[in-house]
């Protein structure tokens, strides 16, 4: 026997022998075999009509969660507000600790680099090159003909 809530995929037409049919403990009507001449083969064979009838029900109070769904994003909302709030400031601080060290190390720079006079070259010592020991080039003339391919190409 099928569930009452469940709608089959065949609704015969409601027959007036239906509407005569007795309640069960349900409140639904249940069907009856149907006996009228028109449905010969139905009433010989006994198949039982599965056409219900439902009584009117009142329709149940809808709950909407739109308010605890607003709720739950206004939380998460301010929350990520917050994560971002801390991450800018913990980005600003590190900014000013390597500006503060920065700023630091450009004061013990500018102490440790006090202007010198460079020192004189020594010119008790003449300067006198040697001759290098790598042979001279030798010039060649330029070569403006077509080198052949290496390989099977009509580049020419």
């Amino acid at each position: 026997m099928e569930s009452p809530n469940r709608k089959s995929a065949q609704k015969p037409a409601v027959s007036s022998t239906n509407r005569g049919s007795a309640r069960n403990t349900t409140g639904l009507f249940q069907p009856s075999i149907s006996n009228s001449s028109n449905s010969s083969s139905n009433s010989s064979s006994g198949v039982v009509d599965k056409s219900w009838i439902k009584e009117n029900t009142k329709p149940s109070e809808l709950r909407l969660h739109t308010q605890q769904r607003a709720a739950q994003r206004a939380r998460y909302n301010s929350s990520v507000a917050i994560k971002l709030y801390m991450i800018e400031q913990h980005k600003k601080q590190v900014e000013k600790v390597l500006k503060v060290i920065e700023e630091e190390e450009v004061r013990m720079l500018r102490r440790e680099m006090v202007p010198r006079a460079q020192l004189m070259p020594l010119f008790d010592k003449p300067f006198s090159p040697q001759r290098s020991t790598r042979p001279l080039t030798v010039p060649r003339e330029p070569s403006f003909k077509m080198v052949a391919c290496k390989h099977d190409c009509s580049c020419r």
